[in-house]
């Protein structure tokens, strides 16, 4: 495998950060940029005129990762030329979070074949459902072939996402990249580092990926009293306080979900993924040390499930996360550099929501405030 990263930044400056030009040989390039960079320039076309075979998959962040950096409002390129893997694209658009299924479903059956052996996915984070979309996509795949990708983001701001595949950039856009042969070998791993406290609360109404009630209560009410005067700044505030989530009181493996978006008047939260009736819920905090360990037990098992040295590293990490390190943000890039060595291109973006398997040989999940690692190399 050939890699070649450029990079954008506030200086309006193209910088070639490692790599020789590939130009035509190039057959995918992933170009990660804050929503207002992207929208404010043209850089379709630079990236056609650079790379004119390849397919340019293009997604709005909250904020971009190249090496052990994480930047702004900048554009990151990270262009790949397979030697011996071959590879699809299937998209589809989605105008409500109730079609996510079916979107899932329909990007699987494009992309399913025989020597399929993973897909990588990038996704509208405002309009989708990823618990949906990824049932979708298990009810065709199952667990036999691996998919990890992430939800775009739009900084702390949750208005709206962008994600495009050879043009521009816009809403309601869902990607998927197929990679197909033997050749390939993929490691993947999500961890994330928060713990639960407070009392236990049961779902009592909610419709899919929107929560009306916890206890018989309305649940923004009493999310807004756990907040207290950090309810003024909803919905970026719960981005600090997620919801651990589980079937039943006697079940030991928790997701996470992050809140994108309220509603004052029906007194209800938005959810990335469902928050199902009867599950029971509690609130969720983090400190820097947590993270941080959570971000090595991603690297350190996704080298385990990959089994050779890794190519490339794509990291799909949570706004929230990004949110709660402030200036130490880099801290969680770099131990992964630690662990996976000098040698492996980075690349990624922070996310408004995580895929990934659980572990080896399952079907994806959505996951919310983790660190997530997909990594890459050919035989």
């Amino acid at each position: 495998m050939k890699i070649q990263q450029r990079h954008w930044t506030k200086d309006k400056q193209w910088h070639i950060h490692t790599g020789e030009d590939l130009g035509a040989e190039a057959q995918l390039v992933l170009a990660f940029g804050g929503k207002n960079t992207l929208v404010s320039h043209n850089f379709y076309n630079d990236l056609r005129a650079w790379y004119p075979k390849a397919h340019i998959l293009l997604g709005s962040t909250s904020g971009e990762i190249i090496d052990t950096e994480v930047h702004d409002e900048s554009l990151v390129v990270t262009a790949m030329a397979f030697e011996k893997t071959m590879l699809k694209i299937a998209h589809t658009e989605i105008k409500q979070s109730a079609d996510s299924y079916m979107a899932g479903e329909g990007l699987a059956k494009q992309l399913n074949a025989q020597d399929l052996k993973h897909i990588f996915i990038l996704s509208d984070g405002m309009q989708v459902n990823g618990t949906a979309l990824v049932a979708g996509l298990a009810s065709i795949l199952g667990d036999a072939v691996s998919v990890t990708g992430g939800l775009a983001g739009d900084a702390a701001s949750f208005q709206s996402t962008l994600v495009g595949i050879d043009n521009d950039p816009q809403t309601g856009q869902l990607v998927a990249v197929g990679l197909y042969g033997e050749a390939l070998n993929v490691g993947y791993a999500s961890f994330g580092g928060w713990s639960s406290f407070g009392a236990e609360r049961t779902v009592t109404k909610s419709d899919a990926n929107v929560l009306y009630e916890l206890d018989g209560k309305p649940a923004l009410e009493l999310y807004k009293t756990y907040l207290g005067k950090k309810a003024q700044e909803l919905p970026a505030a719960a981005l600090l306080f997620p919801l651990s989530i589980k079937n039943n009181q006697a079940e030991s493996n928790e997701l996470v979900r992050t809140i994108l978006s309220i509603d004052e008047a029906q007194q209800s939260m938005t959810f990335a993924g469902d928050i199902p009736m009867g599950s029971i819920v509690k609130l969720m905090k983090s400190d820097h040390e947590s993270l941080i360990e959570g971000a090595e037990k991603a690297a350190q098992k996704s080298q385990e499930i990959l089994g050779s040295n890794a190519e490339l590293a794509v990291l799909v990490s949570c706004v929230g996360r990004k949110l709660v390190l402030g200036q130490n943000v880099e801290e969680e890039i770099e131990v992964i550099r630690d662990n996976l060595g000098q040698e492996t291109i980075i690349t990624g973006f922070y996310s408004y929501g995580e895929l990934a398997p659980a572990r080896k040989n399952s079907a994806c999940l959505l996951h919310n405030q983790t660190m997530t690692i997909t990594l890459f190399s050919e035989k």
